[in-house]
């Protein structure tokens, strides 16, 4: 099999879409890859290392994608890049299609791309495996995001995460026990903030109650009252919902926001899926913030793109197994074979899988 593994356009996304070791692992299993020069640069991963792991190098996206059965990404192809895919061809990354435009869709299934969108490969007990390490690495990033933004300098109201004897420490809501929301958690405890976590599953927020710290964290049932409740005491909120193969429910509606105190800071974790905030549009790690409703507004998109070395270890390691298995026995067999696999198929042969249409479209820009 063919494969390629082209640049990522988008800013500040340094991931690549395959390591020279997997590159390594391929080559000798008798396939072919095709590295688009300076794809692993932000990853720390030179052309040299490509070459030496047995890659041909090549010097236009156009090219790694025209000589491709298979287009390993780390993100979601931009339009210029879609325009280059070939009909027929299989596309893996972190897709996020629901917080797509719609012609980002139509463009996949007039090709009839069979993609799969690494972030909804699920297992039968709802985990979500090679999405998972990039939620932990979002979740840890949480923290140090956001004691940077609650200084004035930052835009937010000057409260210090762990406070100091005699003065508390920042009060931070959590929206969504999942890993994000537990990895956060721990960021922001072992800052010496105070947390509070939301979630609709009182037996996830039980097993929290186990495996956290009992000091300085409170768990409440996710229900309107509550997050509302929660937010006008917050110095900072971290949303963090997702439903796979959907666009990010709005638990967090303008009138809530509006009720925060002035200075604090939003992160909203879950704008890859469109954001789980009514107030929420995509930033970047140049803009990362702008105010509405008095309120500091942090939606990074592609956030673990800037630990790129880190980021593209974690999601290849989760991910090599469903890469090895089309690479061994095609797209059809290996769909067949694996029903975790079979759960990230969003598009194949010019038809929607498991992605619900009726999200589109979002605020998500391209």
């Amino acid at each position: 099999m063919n494969i390629g593994i082209p640049k990522e356009r988008r800013p500040s996304e340094y991931r690549v879409g395959l390591s020279p070791t997997g590159v390594k692992l391929l080559t000798e299993a008798g396939h072919t890859c095709y590295v688009e020069s300076k794809a692993g640069l932000g990853a720390g991963f030179s052309d040299d290392n490509y070459l030496y792991a047995g890659a041909h190098i090549v010097y236009s996206g156009e090219e790694a994608y025209g000589r491709a059965d298979l287009v390993l990404k780390a993100v979601r192809p931009l339009t210029e890049e879609l325009s280059w895919l070939v009909p027929g061809q299989v596309l893996m990354g972190f897709l996020h299609l629901p917080a797509a435009k719609p012609d980002k869709v139509e463009a996949l299934l007039e090709k009839r791309i069979s993609a799969i969108a690494y972030e909804q490969i699920q297992r039968p007990d709802g985990s979500l495996p090679v999405l998972k390490p990039l939620s932990q690495i979002g979740g840890q990033m949480a923290a140090q995001i956001v004691a940077r933004l609650l200084q004035n300098n930052g835009g937010g109201n000057g409260v210090l995460l762990g406070g100091v004897p005699g003065v508390p420490p920042a009060e931070v809501v959590i929206i969504g026990a999942g890993v994000v929301g537990e990895n956060a958690a721990r960021a922001f405890l072992g800052k010496g903030a105070h947390v509070t976590i939301l979630d609709r599953d009182l037996n996830r927020l039980q097993e929290l109650a186990r495996l956290l710290p009992s000091s300085g964290v409170v768990t409440l049932v996710s229900h309107p009252f509550n997050i509302e409740r929660a937010c006008g005491y917050a110095d900072a909120v971290i949303g963090a919902v997702m439903v796979p193969g959907e666009r990010a429910p709005i638990v967090l509606p303008r009138t809530v926001v509006q009720k925060m105190r002035p200075g604090a800071v939003l992160l909203d974790l879950s704008i890859d899926e469109g954001g789980c905030a009514e107030t929420s549009r995509p930033t970047s790690h140049e803009n990362p913030t702008y105010m509405a409703e008095g309120v500091v507004h942090c939606c990074i998109p592609n956030l673990p793109g800037v630990v790129a070395r880190t980021a593209t270890h974690a999601f290849l390691n989760a991910a090599w197994p469903y890469i090895q298995l089309i690479t061994s026995q095609g797209i059809e067999s290996a769909l067949a074979t694996d029903p975790d696999l079979e759960q990230g198929l969003v598009t194949y042969q010019g038809q929607l899988r498991h992605l619900n249409p009726v999200y589109y479209p979002s605020n998500n820009g391209d």
